[in-house]
């Protein structure tokens, strides 16, 4: 079987982007936001068949493991009841993907995380999305800023709590950051591999998996800077005094 690790639901249907230009909106106007959108199984089909499924197809993939567009996740706009409503609505309709597509698709939770706020909300939507909905991972964001990196490291026990229910749970993160909010950082073409590569520094420099040996995470879109200066990484390590690869299993 051919698994693809990494899918988004780029294609989502128009009424679902359109109910978060609007629920931002509210926010900013100080208004309640308008009710989630009916949308039909045929909307989604549509979305799914002719794009993210066709290409399964001619690429002979057997199964996507899928999540929310990870660049809509915007961590960075509203607050925490807004980013909360929209990664449930996000996660309701992979789940619907998932459904529709059993043997295609395994869906993946967005969580609600917003910068300087406690991960309670997003430990609840993990244990829904797992508990109730049968997705097997999730996607944690390290920076919720949105490119002011204003959060603690991913070693910090700020994220203890999350890493707990994980093991709990026998689920994967994809560590993934989403849109930037600042010019400096492109979004896709440097956010992305800039996270990935931070990411993996601060786990380089920590010893977060002694104290959760159990813990998966995954580092995406080729392991950011990691692979091609493995010199460095490897020399880093040394000063850092980590273990030989062979000897930290």
């Amino acid at each position: 079987m051919i698994i693809d690790c990494h899918g988004h639901f780029t294609t989502a249907p128009g009424a679902h982007t359109s109910w978060r230009e609007d629920q931002l909106r509210a926010f900013l106007d100080g208004r309640p936001a308008a009710p989630y959108p009916r949308i039909g199984d045929d909307e989604i089909r549509d979305g799914i068949e002719e794009n993210q499924l066709r290409l399964m197809d001619e690429r002979g993939a057997d199964l996507t493991i899928f999540s929310p567009r990870a660049s809509a996740m915007a961590h960075h706009e509203g607050d925490l009841a807004v980013g909360t409503a929209w990664a449930r609505a996000c996660n309701d309709l992979i789940a619907r993907v998932v459904a529709l597509y059993p043997d295609r698709f395994a869906g993946v939770c967005q969580l609600p995380q917003t910068a300087g706020e406690p991960l309670d909300a997003a430990v609840t939507e993990l244990r829904r999305c797992v508990e109730e909905l049968g997705f097997v991972g999730l996607n944690l964001n390290p920076d919720p800023s949105g490119g002011r990196w204003t959060a603690p490291p991913l070693t910090d026990p700020y994220w203890f709590g999350l890493y707990e229910t994980m093991c709990e749970l026998d689920v994967p993160a994809m560590v993934h950051v989403s849109a930037s909010c600042t010019p400096v950082f492109h979004a896709t073409g440097a956010h992305y591999l800039n996270a990935d590569t931070t990411a993996f520094m601060q786990l380089l420099q920590g010893d977060l998996f002694a104290r959760f040996p159990q813990l998966r995470l995954v580092i995406p879109h080729g392991g950011g800077a990691v692979p091609y200066h493995w010199g460095r990484y490897r020399g880093l390590a040394d000063m850092l005094g980590r273990p030989p690869l062979e000897e930290s299993e």
